[in-house]
Protein backbone atom coordinates (compact mmCIF):
# COMPACT_ATOMS: atom_id res chain seq x y z
CA UNK A 1 0.00 0.00 0.00
CA UNK A 2 2.77 2.42 0.97
CA UNK A 3 4.72 1.47 -2.14
CA UNK A 4 1.71 2.14 -4.36
CA UNK A 5 1.15 5.48 -2.63
CA UNK A 6 4.80 6.38 -3.17
CA UNK A 7 4.56 5.47 -6.86
CA UNK A 8 1.39 7.52 -7.22
CA UNK A 9 3.07 10.51 -5.54
CA UNK A 10 6.04 10.27 -7.91
CA UNK A 11 3.71 10.11 -10.91
CA UNK A 12 1.82 13.19 -9.71
CA UNK A 13 5.12 15.02 -9.16
CA UNK A 14 6.37 14.08 -12.62
CA UNK A 15 3.10 15.14 -14.24
CA UNK A 16 3.20 18.43 -12.35
CA UNK A 17 6.75 19.11 -13.50
CA UNK A 18 5.82 18.36 -17.11
CA UNK A 19 2.81 20.68 -16.82
CA UNK A 20 4.94 23.49 -15.35
CA UNK A 21 7.74 23.03 -17.85
CA UNK A 22 5.47 22.65 -20.86
CA UNK A 23 5.46 26.43 -21.25
CA UNK A 24 9.11 26.78 -20.29
CA UNK A 25 11.79 27.95 -22.72
CA UNK A 26 14.32 25.58 -21.14
CA UNK A 27 11.93 22.69 -21.75
CA UNK A 28 11.46 23.81 -25.37
CA UNK A 29 15.23 23.83 -25.89
CA UNK A 30 15.58 20.36 -24.36
CA UNK A 31 12.80 19.12 -26.63
CA UNK A 32 14.43 20.64 -29.71
CA UNK A 33 17.77 19.03 -28.87
CA UNK A 34 16.09 15.62 -28.54
CA UNK A 35 14.16 16.16 -31.77
CA UNK A 36 17.30 17.20 -33.64
CA UNK A 37 19.16 14.14 -32.40
CA UNK A 38 16.39 11.65 -33.23
CA UNK A 39 14.88 12.90 -36.49
CA UNK A 40 16.18 16.37 -37.27
CA UNK A 41 14.14 19.49 -37.97
CA UNK A 42 12.32 20.88 -41.02
CA UNK A 43 14.66 23.78 -41.81
CA UNK A 44 15.89 26.47 -44.17
CA UNK A 45 19.66 27.00 -44.24
CA UNK A 46 21.30 30.07 -45.77
CA UNK A 47 24.91 31.23 -46.03
CA UNK A 48 26.06 34.78 -46.81
CA UNK A 49 29.17 36.57 -48.03
CA UNK A 50 30.79 39.47 -46.16
CA UNK A 51 28.46 41.96 -47.89
CA UNK A 52 25.38 40.09 -46.66
CA UNK A 53 24.54 38.65 -50.07
CA UNK A 54 23.14 35.08 -50.05
CA UNK A 55 25.55 32.40 -51.27
CA UNK A 56 23.13 29.50 -51.10
CA UNK A 57 19.71 28.54 -49.76
CA UNK A 58 18.92 24.95 -48.84
CA UNK A 59 15.55 23.71 -47.57
CA UNK A 60 14.86 20.22 -46.29
CA UNK A 61 13.65 17.89 -43.58
CA UNK A 62 15.72 15.97 -41.06
CA UNK A 63 18.05 18.94 -40.68
CA UNK A 64 20.71 18.83 -37.98
CA UNK A 65 23.82 20.88 -37.25
CA UNK A 66 26.72 20.24 -34.88
CA UNK A 67 30.42 20.81 -34.39
CA UNK A 68 32.67 18.50 -36.42
CA UNK A 69 34.75 17.20 -33.51
CA UNK A 70 37.42 15.57 -35.65
CA UNK A 71 38.81 19.06 -36.22
CA UNK A 72 39.13 19.73 -32.47
CA UNK A 73 42.69 20.37 -31.29
CA UNK A 74 43.81 18.13 -28.45
CA UNK A 75 46.87 17.94 -26.21
CA UNK A 76 49.07 14.93 -25.45
CA UNK A 77 46.52 13.75 -22.86
CA UNK A 78 43.72 13.76 -25.41
CA UNK A 79 41.94 16.72 -23.79
CA UNK A 80 40.36 19.23 -26.18
CA UNK A 81 42.29 22.52 -26.09
CA UNK A 82 40.44 24.24 -28.93
CA UNK A 83 37.03 23.36 -30.28
CA UNK A 84 36.52 23.09 -34.01
CA UNK A 85 34.55 25.80 -35.83
CA UNK A 86 33.79 23.39 -38.67
CA UNK A 87 30.07 22.60 -38.98
CA UNK A 88 28.78 19.12 -39.71
CA UNK A 89 25.32 19.57 -41.25
CA UNK A 90 22.85 16.98 -42.50
CA UNK A 91 19.78 17.75 -44.59
CA UNK A 92 17.64 14.78 -45.58
CA UNK A 93 20.49 12.43 -44.72
CA UNK A 94 22.96 14.24 -47.02
CA UNK A 95 26.03 15.88 -45.51
CA UNK A 96 27.22 19.49 -45.79
CA UNK A 97 30.49 20.71 -44.28
CA UNK A 98 30.79 24.44 -43.65
CA UNK A 99 33.24 26.81 -42.01
CA UNK A 100 33.94 30.52 -42.14
CA UNK A 101 31.10 32.49 -43.65
CA UNK A 102 27.92 33.69 -41.95
CA UNK A 103 25.24 31.00 -41.69
CA UNK A 104 21.62 31.11 -40.53
CA UNK A 105 19.46 28.00 -40.11
CA UNK A 106 15.85 28.30 -39.00
CA UNK A 107 13.02 25.90 -38.40
CA UNK A 108 9.86 25.83 -40.50
CA UNK A 109 7.34 28.19 -38.96
CA UNK A 110 9.82 31.03 -38.53
CA UNK A 111 9.79 33.86 -41.07
CA UNK A 112 12.62 36.17 -42.04
CA UNK A 113 11.03 39.66 -41.88
CA UNK A 114 14.12 41.68 -42.78
CA UNK A 115 12.30 43.50 -45.59
CA UNK A 116 9.42 44.43 -43.29
CA UNK A 117 11.34 46.02 -40.39
CA UNK A 118 13.82 48.97 -40.45
CA UNK A 119 17.43 47.85 -39.96
CA UNK A 120 18.55 51.08 -38.27
CA UNK A 121 17.45 51.64 -34.67
CA UNK A 122 17.33 54.89 -32.74
CA UNK A 123 16.07 54.73 -29.15
CA UNK A 124 15.73 57.45 -26.51
CA UNK A 125 14.64 55.72 -23.31
CA UNK A 126 14.45 57.61 -19.98
CA UNK A 127 12.83 54.90 -17.83
CA UNK A 128 14.60 54.37 -14.49
CA UNK A 129 15.26 50.89 -13.14
CA UNK A 130 17.57 48.82 -10.90
CA UNK A 131 20.24 47.04 -12.99
CA UNK A 132 20.85 44.31 -10.39
CA UNK A 133 17.16 43.35 -10.29
CA UNK A 134 16.90 43.70 -14.07
CA UNK A 135 19.60 41.07 -14.50
CA UNK A 136 17.78 38.59 -12.25
CA UNK A 137 14.44 39.19 -13.96
CA UNK A 138 15.94 38.95 -17.45
CA UNK A 139 17.73 35.70 -16.61
CA UNK A 140 14.46 34.27 -15.29
CA UNK A 141 12.60 35.23 -18.47
CA UNK A 142 15.36 33.79 -20.65
CA UNK A 143 15.21 30.44 -18.85
CA UNK A 144 11.50 30.05 -18.28
CA UNK A 145 9.22 32.51 -20.03
CA UNK A 146 11.01 34.27 -22.86
CA UNK A 147 10.29 37.83 -23.91
CA UNK A 148 8.91 39.56 -26.98
CA UNK A 149 12.00 40.49 -29.01
CA UNK A 150 13.27 41.59 -32.41
CA UNK A 151 16.52 40.01 -33.63
CA UNK A 152 18.57 41.90 -36.22
CA UNK A 153 21.22 39.62 -37.75
CA UNK A 154 24.18 40.95 -39.74
CA UNK A 155 27.19 39.53 -41.57
CA UNK A 156 30.66 39.79 -40.02
CA UNK A 157 31.04 43.08 -41.92
CA UNK A 158 27.85 44.47 -40.41
CA UNK A 159 25.60 43.99 -43.46
CA UNK A 160 21.96 43.01 -42.66
CA UNK A 161 21.16 39.40 -43.60
CA UNK A 162 18.01 38.42 -41.66
CA UNK A 163 15.50 39.58 -39.04
CA UNK A 164 13.25 37.50 -36.80
CA UNK A 165 10.61 38.44 -34.24
CA UNK A 166 8.72 36.51 -31.59
CA UNK A 167 6.60 36.81 -28.48
CA UNK A 168 8.66 34.28 -26.46
CA UNK A 169 12.35 34.55 -27.31
CA UNK A 170 15.30 33.04 -25.43
CA UNK A 171 18.93 32.46 -26.42
CA UNK A 172 21.45 29.75 -25.51
CA UNK A 173 25.04 28.71 -25.90
CA UNK A 174 25.68 25.84 -28.34
CA UNK A 175 28.59 23.41 -28.62
CA UNK A 176 29.75 25.24 -31.78
CA UNK A 177 32.17 28.18 -31.31
CA UNK A 178 30.98 31.52 -32.71
CA UNK A 179 27.34 30.43 -32.72
CA UNK A 180 24.12 31.05 -30.80
CA UNK A 181 20.94 28.98 -30.49
CA UNK A 182 17.66 30.88 -30.15
CA UNK A 183 14.17 29.60 -29.33
CA UNK A 184 11.44 31.77 -30.89
CA UNK A 185 7.88 30.81 -29.97
CA UNK A 186 8.92 27.17 -29.70
CA UNK A 187 10.89 27.15 -32.98
CA UNK A 188 14.66 26.86 -33.32
CA UNK A 189 17.03 29.41 -34.90
CA UNK A 190 20.77 28.77 -35.21
CA UNK A 191 23.17 31.56 -36.19
CA UNK A 192 26.89 31.13 -36.90
CA UNK A 193 29.57 33.79 -37.32
CA UNK A 194 26.99 36.58 -37.21
CA UNK A 195 26.79 39.99 -35.65
CA UNK A 196 23.38 40.30 -34.07
CA UNK A 197 21.37 42.46 -31.69
CA UNK A 198 18.22 41.42 -29.81
CA UNK A 199 15.94 44.24 -28.76
CA UNK A 200 13.07 43.84 -26.34
CA UNK A 201 10.08 44.85 -28.45
CA UNK A 202 8.77 47.28 -25.84
CA UNK A 203 12.03 49.24 -26.09
CA UNK A 204 11.31 50.06 -29.73
CA UNK A 205 7.62 50.90 -29.33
Amino acid sequence: MKQNLKRFSLLVLAASLIFVLSGCQLFDLWGKNIEKALKGLDVTLQTYDADGQPIDTIKGVSGNISRDTKFDITNEKGDTTKQSSVLNITIGGKQITHVGSTLVMYEKGLKDVMNEIPQNVSVDNTDRSMPFLNKIVNNYHNLFAGKSKIILIRSQQGKPVATFTGNKVSYWQTDVPNSTGIIIDGKYLFIYRCDFTMYETKLLE
